[in-house]
């Protein structure tokens, strides 16, 4: 007989689509879609897997439950409650689904600081034609250093563009232990603050976990060269905003540029909506084609293995979020 795969409420087109996905993969698994929590707590009690965000009373319904699929790269923290994380049960995510989307959007960023598009836009705005020629401001990019925080999939995807341009790259990760292709140095978190004094552009692409978590402050601000650029593509709880806002007023930043924020949406009276030398995006960096067909063919891989009782894709580290 085969294992019940169950997946969770809230259901929605997206769910349905999803578990069609994976029954038309022709998994040896029994697909089970619940309309409410009622149905949940009765399908969970013989599920071997499931699909979506559980709480204590769901994960306590579900004695026999091995494997929890995480339907985001980077959930609230929240996802990962006490019980869970005491749990023997193994809790996969969707990262890589959009590394190449948004590595390019990061790209987009650096370029456009160093052809100074953060001063001609606004320029063009007002109406103003402000040209020095050959003499205007830009940065050339192969006499720069990217510090990637973070050189998983993003960070990594990050690298090779930012190595095309030139760009020397030296990337911090916890528990990548080779240098991606496109990274010159890989180095440990612990020796960030001995490298991110030399940095032109700092990149951050680390998930949100217990020690990044507000880990970008006055403090962090205070340790880049002031003609350093800062970007911001993982997780918003990352980065203090009155932090940035007062490291870009007070020049002790040349720029910064986040597609997440601390709070979303940013609040429309927050004073880094008028801050200099800033460029923001609403949280759109992952936008490209076919980043629902990539989930779908990645959370029917993991049940494929997990049927055949092979390792999973993209396990958790619980305790740290990702």
């Amino acid at each position: 007989m085969s294992r019940r795969f169950v997946f969770l409420p809230p259901s929605s087109e997206r769910t349905l689509w999803y578990a069609d996905g994976v029954r038309q993969s022709g998994v040896d698994l029994e697909i089970v879609v619940c309309g409410d929590r009622a149905k949940a707590v009765q399908a969970l009690a013989t599920a071997a897997g499931a699909y979506g965000t559980m709480d204590a009373e769901l994960l306590t319904a579900a004695p026999q439950l091995e494997w929890l699929a995480c339907p985001a790269a980077g959930p609230h923290p929240s996802f990962y409650f006490p019980e869970l994380i005491a749990s023997d049960v193994t809790v996969t995510n969707m990262r890589g689904v959009y590394s190449d989307h948004i590595s390019v959007h990061i790209m987009s960023y650096i370029l456009a600081f160093a052809r100074s598009l953060h001063v001609y836009v606004p320029q063009q705005l007002r109406g103003e034609w402000r040209s020095e020629g050959e003499g205007g401001p830009a940065i050339h990019l192969p006499e720069t250093t990217a510090l990637i925080i973070g050189v998983g999939g993003i960070g990594a995807a990050t690298a090779v563009h930012c190595a095309h341009f030139g760009m020397r790259v030296v990337g911090i990760d916890p528990r990548v232990i080779e240098a991606p292709d496109g990274v010159a140095e890989l180095h440990h978190p612990d020796a960030l603050d001995e490298h991110l004094g030399q940095a032109d552009f700092v990149i951050m692409t680390a998930p949100q976990t217990p020690s990044t978590q507000g880990l970008v402050d006055s403090g962090f601000f205070a340790r880049m060269k002031g003609t350093a650029i800062f970007i911001n593509i993982g997780r918003g709880a990352n980065v203090l905003l009155n932090d940035l806002d007062r490291a870009l007023r007070d020049g002790r930043i040349a720029g910064a540029a986040l597609d997440v924020f601390e709070t979303e949406p940013l609040p429309a009276e927050h004073p880094l909506w008028q801050a200099p030398n800033f460029l923001m995006t609403p949280h759109v960096a992952a936008a490209g084609p076919s980043v629902n067909e990539r989930r779908i063919e990645l959370l029917a891989e993991n049940c494929r293995r997990f049927a055949a009782g092979d390792q999973l894709l993209n396990a958790v580290d619980k305790e740290n979020w990702y």
